[in-house]
């Protein structure tokens, strides 16, 4: 079988991201933002995707943290989608439930090959520490566009910002598994179209 590893480097005016995966690792993280809760966030997705992670960013923080977040978004989709590949002999769909306290939620990945993110979160205040929660959206659509799945994330319930964001990375990060799985009953592409 094939490694499913990949690296890439994305380098703008404002930011350098470089990301590095493995899909059949032990949830290995090894991630410097400059932004401690969205690496908090990023570690939830290697730990509960069981998916080594190597993440370096840096961003023109002194602006705002929105360049940072969206590109670590497109660069971990674009990594995620190399190491993939032609996606023959995975499940496909994935979906995870996740609680923490009073807090919920869903989230449901297809790697269908086109684009598609329904985001419902309404979090209970704008920012976890210094960190604007509105960013978590602008990630998810970065990494959707370059990893071309479609992504359905939901809170369901939740009164505290940083159970709802840890509820909804752990979610990401075990529907990422279950989907990424290899299905020891075909090595054929998931899809009636024969590609995805």
């Amino acid at each position: 079988m094939a490694d499913r590893k990949a690296s890439k480097t994305r380098e703008t005016l404002e930011t350098r991201i470089e990301v590095a995966v493995n899909l059949d690792g032990s949830g290995a993280a090894d991630i410097s933002t400059g932004l401690p809760f969205f690496e908090h966030m990023l570690d939830q997705v290697a730990r509960h995707g069981r998916i080594d992670v190597e993440i370096a960013a840096h961003g023109d923080l002194d602006v705002d943290a929105h360049h940072t977040v969206e590109d670590v978004g497109i660069t971990l989709g674009q990594a995620l989608a190399e190491a993939v590949g032609d996606k023959r002999g995975i499940f496909r769909y994935g979906h995870a439930y996740v609680p923490l306290d009073e807090a919920l939620s869903r989230v449901v990945v297809d790697f269908s090959g086109r684009p598609g993110l329904e985001y419902d979160v309404a979090f209970s205040r704008g920012r976890v520490g210094n960190f604007d929660v509105d960013l978590l959206h602008e990630f998810f659509q970065g990494f959707v566009n370059h990893a071309q799945v479609t992504l359905h994330v939901d809170n369901l319930k939740g009164t505290n910002a940083h159970h709802q964001a840890e509820t909804i990375f752990k979610a990401f990060g075990r529907a990422l598994r279950m989907a990424l799985q290899r299905d020891p009953r075909t090595v054929d592409t998931p899809s009636t179209k024969g590609s995805l």
